[in-house]
């Protein structure tokens, strides 16, 4: 059913589970899977005067080495065909959803797989949603992997229990 699979990585426990699941996915289908880390430099970080954007560039450049480092042993253990890529964004007021979408068009992905973080209210609508914006944008099925209550934080919202009774 599937035989070329993106999946996102961020360096989240999320994302890993995603990973996992899509190498699941791989071995199944016969498939290959491009694991892509996106480097995005925030379009401020260019405006700072005596701020060398680049620094930033390379901070994230060495966290997707390290993490497709990572996915590639990961591949090679489960015997699934693939190799991982670390991408830029292409242009400025480019974003990440954009370019995980762009690489799933160009390298004609018929699945992709992510984690989400599972933020809401405020800070969602602040900090925009990655995944969110890819399943608009996709031009394929897109798995959405949501986060696990034991990845989140302790004192987070999710950790109130719903059905408890206000007293």
């Amino acid at each position: 059913m599937y035989k070329r699979i993106l999946v996102a990585l961020d360096g989240s426990d999320t994302a890993s589970r995603a990973l996992d699941i899509a190498l699941d996915l791989a071995a199944e289908h016969g498939a290959h899977v491009l694991p892509l880390y996106v480097i995005d430099v925030p379009a401020i970080a260019y405006g700072v005067p005596g701020f060398d954007p680049s620094i930033i560039r390379d901070a994230f450049e060495e966290e997707g080495k390290r993490i497709t480092s990572d996915a590639s042993a990961r591949i090679a253990t489960r015997s699934v065909a693939g190799a991982p890529r670390v991408v830029e964004v292409a242009a400025p007021g480019e974003d990440v959803a954009h370019r995980i979408n762009e690489m799933a068009h160009e390298w004609h992905a018929d699945l992709i797989v992510m984690g989400t973080h599972g933020r809401r209210g405020f800070r969602r609508m602040v900090l925009g949603s990655v995944a969110e914006r890819v399943l608009r944008g996709a031009s394929c099925p897109v798995l959405m992997i949501p986060v696990r209550t034991d990845d989140v934080p302790s004192g987070t919202a999710t950790d109130i229990p719903v059905e408890k009774e206000l007293t």
